[in-house]
């Protein structure tokens, strides 16, 4: 009697140990955190800013190799553009734009040795220049660091140069000539370097410096105040260069980030296998005295 109460009892804790290690065995589902991905999307944008203007050298036909150029000074004046382009991954995106640079004073002067019938003098040039710029841009961003991204970039395009209301004054005699309005295509490039600001998934801020390089300017043939022309002599503005400093805004067309989907394993529950039957012992034969 006492053994069948034995197996009765180790019976039963088979099925208590059983029952918890066939739980352990069905899978738990297990969380993967969403991933974001990075994609591509149109966008435009908008800038305005400051021109910082200068003049590699001025010539004209009319020089002489005595002819010294002593100022060739241009004014800060602002600039703004439209674009648009196109976010190819979370490092390299691209653009075109177009901008109106707005009408900056130039002042030129220059001083001559007397000569054969003529006496040492100077010229005092003045004149209003605006430009028309395209340019096709690439730009490498550097990384995000708490929504910041710094960038590098570089575009190549044409420039509409254009004077305007320009005038010769000699200083000495007083005499005075001026040159109709005049514009010019020429080849134009840019650097580009600044930080960008992401204020929300489709819409950033961004600050940035520019130099570009715009080209050549000219003048039409001057003309004498009392409208006679002696010699072909227009003045050249050559190699004008501009340090510029811009405010942008970019806005997406299309979602710059998604989320991927989450993965989760399948689950199915582990089969169930019942606990074995006891295995029943019968009792020792009964020993008889005697």
């Amino acid at each position: 009697m006492k053994s069948i109460k034995t197996s009765l009892i180790a019976g039963a804790a088979a099925m208590t140990i059983a029952g918890p290690a066939a739980a352990a065995d069905m899978p738990l589902p297990v969380y993967k955190a969403p991933v974001v991905l990075q994609t591509g999307g149109w966008y435009l944008r908008g800038d305005i800013g400051m021109t910082n203007q200068q003049v590699d050298n001025i010539t004209s036909p009319a020089y002489t190799p005595a002819v010294t150029v002593l100022q060739k000074d241009v004014s800060s004046g602002m600039m703004a553009g439209l674009g648009v382009g196109y976010q190819f991954n979370n490092w390299f995106r691209a653009d075109v734009t177009g901008e109106y640079r707005g009408g900056t004073t130039f002042r030129g002067l220059d001083s001559y040795p007397a000569g054969v019938g003529f006496a040492a003098g100077s010229n005092d040039y003045h004149g209003t220049k605006s430009e028309w710029l395209f340019l096709a841009n690439a730009y490498i961003d550097l990384g995000t660091w708490w929504c910041l991204t710094p960038f590098v970039g570089a575009g190549i395009g044409y420039s509409r140069n254009t004077i305007s209301n320009f005038r010769d004054v000699n200083n000495q005699t007083g005499a005075t000539a001026f040159a109709d309005s005049q514009s010019q295509w020429e080849m134009a490039w840019a650097l580009h370097a600044g930080i960008a600001y992401k204020v929300t998934p489709n819409f950033t801020a961004e600050f940035a410096y520019r130099y570009v390089n715009l080209g050549d300017f000219g003048t039409s043939d001057m003309i004498g105040f009392n409208g006679q022309n002696l010699s072909y002599n227009p003045i050249y503005l050559n190699g004008v260069s501009s340090h510029d400093f811009k405010l942008g805004l970019r806005w997406n067309l299309s979602p710059s980030e998604q989320m991927a989907p989450i993965a989760m394993p399948a689950y199915a529950p582990a089969a169930y296998n019942p606990p074995p039957a006891p295995m029943y012992a019968p009792p020792p034969p009964l020993m008889r005295k005697g």
